[in-house]
């Protein structure tokens, strides 16, 4: 019963630091030079399942169709290796010779929706973790 709680937990912080992730991205959407002298990358983060030292049971569940249970857990937060966008714009103290200028690879349309997916599933578990809290609240009144 209190795994749930983990579980719904763990992807509730996931998707908190998502969605702080994309905010960070869409905030530098127009930054054409960073400390490192280039423009923004974009920003992602890297999930895995949360993988706990498993006693013998768990294993024989998890061979007999069963989940592991571990939640979810964000490994690290990396640079998107697409290709900053090239845009003419002779005016800008960035551009270079013949006047393009690099700019970050950071779309607003796919940040939206990655937006959208994380306060979806950041909804959804908020969803699980009441569910969970109410059968919790049920058994407790049973014993009354």
């Amino acid at each position: 019963m209190f795994r749930s709680f983990d579980i719904s937990a763990s992807a509730l912080t996931l998707n908190k630091l998502r969605m702080d992730v994309i905010a960070q991205n869409i905030a530098n959407a127009q930054t054409t030079r960073t400390e490192t002298g280039e423009p923004y990358r974009r920003k992602v983060v890297v999930v895995r399942e949360e993988q706990n030292i498993k006693p013998f049971g768990q294993y024989l569940r998890e061979s007999m169709g069963g989940f592991s249970g571990g939640g979810v857990k964000a490994v690290r937060i990396q640079g998107d290796p697409t290709p900053f966008k090239r845009v003419y714009d002779p005016g800008h103290p960035d551009a270079d010779e013949d006047g393009y200028v690099l700019m970050p690879n950071v779309e607003i349309l796919r940040e939206m929706v990655d937006m959208i997916s994380a306060t979806r599933s950041y909804e959804a578990n908020v969803t699980a973790f009441n569910a969970s809290k109410n059968m919790a609240m049920k058994a407790l009144e049973i014993g009354r």
